[in-house]
């Protein structure tokens, strides 16, 4: 196949592209990212681009008027290329979230994203699951007989006929884009093509039509949409391989550091495009790097699968999430339709499809939905919990008869933000602390033997846990002692954990009371909503079978540290199992198996919502758990202090 080189500007990036290929998809190619909401069928009109020199062909619309034409301006979905191409693209055809400073909201976002490669992915630890590998694209190559007098169906039926030849699919449908080109496509390719097929439930989508065989190029993408934190997995959709997870900030923290703060810049001037195009930005940023770190162009890259809580999904979808703060909380949509990753101004194939894990009610997400499905809690005989802490904790009781589930507020404080010298878990976190009862020294380690930067989630548990045996706080948190790592401020005591001069940050790593106190209210709010619910039911902790603890503690939680400021349970050991990133392992499996997607759709009809602000003795139970470990020190029998 001849190609020619395809040289874009002002970005002076340059590609070879194969004879007839579009401009759109050889600037996909390039990594130069053009605007195209329809996803190439030419009805949007954003992607218009000036040919600077070479030979092109374009399919005629309505939307290039004659004025354009005369000025060299086409349509980058429609133009093919003939020649050596010089494109420029202008300002207005530009996504604008390609660059982080071009959102306008100055250093915090630059200072994001240059953090985001040094934040460690959060990897699932669940065995894969049991569904039938039907990923949500598949390519089938297909040899077709050329027409004759004696056979003389269309092309398009020529092709549906011989998908049935493969499996009985009731519907079978494709966009005017394929059918445009299907018959010269065809005919040059001597009836030999590929098809990218995209499965949406009982319907098939032929997204995409190509000449030979490139059934060994198929590749889609998962998604964990956090609130704070955004993870994502290359996946080789033939093998079932996971090429590369890579996890950065969402940049949307710029905004605010927990969704009720979000959902109200949102309803501001320009407020949910900014919130849409931060996370469209941080998505984009991890498929980039993915895609050129394993050497993939973006056009064999198919599907995406997101999990994600409810607002970050409305986000994503740039759909207004302002019902879900305001009574009666009813989102716009649980249940999303499959649509085309560039309506979302996601950056792969211009026609690759893009599904959302459904969610279950304005505050328990897909994100929950996932952690369900991949947690296999559903299928279990016995009573378990799944316990989602981050900044939106969700916490589900049930087992194959019933799903119960609740949202706690636990704000980021446990994901390292808004905390004094907070951090994620990445290099230079401290995860383990200990200190010595007679002079507070204190010894730690850092993740990646890091010189410390400051303290991560799982550090903090240990901090608090050590500061309690070591008598330096009391159980309601105040630092009730004296020593060269006590100090007063303004603003109350601060203990030393690492001096300026031994760590590698710009001041001493410290621990506030006020620290102290959003950490008390974070696990607090986990604590309460967990055993709420399991007094709503009618149980108790003594008839729960297993707790399933998912998310970044999954790697660095001490559980003996967690009983003992009270986040979790007094419970046997044995009962927890950490399970890594349990959202980002069911959007996965939903991403190999059409089966599984089909079970999502099932659990999050299936899971009730319990508002825990409806119960009457919510506000008694979280009350009591604001000390360490708890006021009823009979709910903590094994942690002495």
């Amino acid at each position: 196949m001849q190609k020619f080189k395809v040289t874009f500007l002002p970005d002076n990036k340059t590609v070879l592209a194969e004879k007839d290929k579009t401009i759109l998809s050889a600037a996909i190619s390039a990594g130069v990212y053009i605007n195209s909401v329809c996803g190439g069928d030419g009805v949007c009109g954003r992607c218009k681009v000036i040919l600077k020199k070479g030979q092109v062909s374009q399919q005629l619309n309505g939307i290039i008027t004659e004025e354009e034409r005369k000025n060299n301006i086409y349509l980058a979905c429609l133009t093919n290329i003939h020649s050596d191409l010089e494109v420029e693209i202008p300002e207005s055809s530009r996504l604008i979230f390609d660059n982080p400073n071009s959102v306008g909201i100055g250093e915090r976002l630059r200072d994001l994203y240059s953090k985001a490669e040094d934040i460690q992915p959060v990897e699932p630890k669940l065995k894969e699951g049991l569904f039938k590998h039907s990923p949500f694209a598949t390519k089938i190559y297909l040899e077709l007989p050329a027409p004759t007098l004696s056979d003389s169906i269309s092309d398009l039926e020529r092709i549906y006929r011989a998908l049935r030849t493969y499996e009985d699919f009731p519907v079978i449908q494709t966009g005017l884009f394929n059918i445009r080109q299907l018959g010269e496509l065809l005919r040059d390719s001597e009836w030999k093509v590929t098809l990218t097929l995209g499965k949406r439930n009982d319907t098939v989508e032929i997204v995409l039509v190509e000449p030979g065989n490139t059934t060994d190029k198929n590749f889609g993408f998962c998604f964990d949409i956090g609130t704070t934190t955004i993870s994502g997995q290359l996946v080789d959709l033939n093998s079932k391989q996971v090429l590369g997870t890579k996890a950065t900030y969402n940049q949307q923290a710029t905004f605010g550091n927990d969704v009720i703060t979000r959902i109200v810049y949102a309803g501001q001037s320009d407020g949910l495009e900014k919130l849409h195009e931060a996370v469209c930005n941080t998505m984009n940023q991890i498929i980039r790097e993915l895609v050129q770190e394993n050497k993939i162009d973006l056009n064999d890259v198919n599907c995406i699968v997101c999990s994600g809580n409810t607002t970050m999904i409305h986000l994503l979808l740039s759909v207004d999430p302002g019902h879900i703060r305001k009574e009666p909380y009813v989102p716009t949509a649980n249940f999303l339709p499959v649509l085309r990753a560039a309506e979302a101004g996601i950056n792969i194939n211009p026609r690759g499809l893009l599904s959302c894990v459904p969610g279950v009610s304005s505050y328990v997400g897909g994100d929950t939905t996932a952690g369900v499905l991949s947690s296999g809690i559903y299928q279990n005989d016995k009573l378990c919990i799944l316990i989602d802490i981050g900044t939106n904790g969700e916490i589900v009781l049930g087992n194959k008869d019933f799903l119960v589930a609740c949202a706690a507020s636990a704000g980021p404080a446990f994901e390292g933000s808004g905390i004094t010298s907070g951090m994620r878990a990445s290099n230079g976190a401290i995860q383990k602390v200990s200190i010595n009862k007679a002079d507070f020294e204190v010894g730690y380690s850092t993740i990646g033997d890091k010189k410390p930067k400051g303290i991560c989630g799982s550090g903090y548990i240990d901090l608090l846990s050590s500061m309690l045996e070591a008598g330096i706080i009391d159980k309601g948190g105040k630092i009730k002692t004296e020593g060269k790592r006590i100090r007063q401020t303004a603003t109350g005591k601060e203990f030393i954990v690492c001096f300026k001069h031994e760590s590698d940050s710009l001041s001493d790593i410290v621990i506030t009371e006020a620290d102290i106190e959003n950490l008390k209210r974070s696990k607090a709010a986990i604590f309460s909503a967990t055993a709420i619910l399991v007094k709503h039911l009618g149980l108790s902790f003594s008839e729960i079978h297993k707790i399933f603890i998912a998310g970044g503690f999954g790697t660095y939680l001490d559980i003996e540290r967690a009983i003992g400021i009270g986040l979790l349970p007094d419970l046997s050991r044995s009962k927890f199992a950490f399970i890594g990133n349990s959202a980002l392992a069911g959007a996965n499996q939903i991403l190999l198996s059409n089966q599984a997607m089909a079970m999502a759709n099932t659990l999050a009809s299936k899971i009730t919502y319990f508002e825990l602000s409806v119960d009457p003795g919510y506000m008694d139970e979280y009350g009591q758990a604001l000390f360490f470990p708890h006021t009823d020190l009979t709910k903590f029998p094994s942690v002495r202090f």
